[in-house]
């Protein structure tokens, strides 16, 4: 692959720009998340997470914003297992939407209020359900609350476009 540099002098300074060919059209394999769990750390995979995942060079990036567990008429249940499962339904029509599966999800982010090791359980039960084995990295940050009071739970996602 030629790389073609170009140097543009501005006040004084330098700069360099590396423009790179457009690539040809990628296979699906060379679209695919590279899951990373190093055998000296902590197996996360039963806790419904992986250590780290790679992206392939060659995608575009999504960010989908944070899903809570309201349903199609911003209802929200007082209960957190049902909050959860329906934030878990919200997201995965947010990458119908952009037309992803949940295996091109990289990287979760969630927030769960008032955390405490009981909740662990149901937060599992449900990453397994919908990643089955292609575990995406992830981070549970415990909150005080979320943007809506009765809101429990709240997931956010980095997607992988193909």
């Amino acid at each position: 692959m030629s790389h073609e540099i170009k140097h543009l002098l501005t006040g004084g300074l330098i700069i360099m720009t590396m423009g790179v060919p457009t690539a040809t059209t990628a296979n699906e394999n060379d679209l695919k998340l590279t899951i990373v769990n190093p055998q000296n750390l902590y197996a996360p995979s039963p806790n419904g997470y992986s250590t780290a995942v790679i992206t392939p060079r060659e995608a575009r990036v999504a960010y989908i914003s944070g899903q809570g567990g309201q349903d199609s008429t911003g209802a929200l249940s007082p209960d957190f297992a049902v909050q959860v499962e329906q934030a878990y339904t919200n997201l995965r029509t947010a990458l119908d939407a952009l037309g992803a599966r949940p295996d091109q999800v990289a990287k979760l982010t969630v927030f769960v209020v008032d955390h405490d090791m009981s909740k662990l359980e149901v937060l599992t039960k449900n990453i397994k359900k919908m990643f089955g084995e292609a575990l995406p990295a992830q981070t549970l940050i415990p909150v005080p609350k979320l943007a809506i009071d009765p809101m429990l739970f709240e997931v956010e996602a980095v997607v992988i476009l193909e």
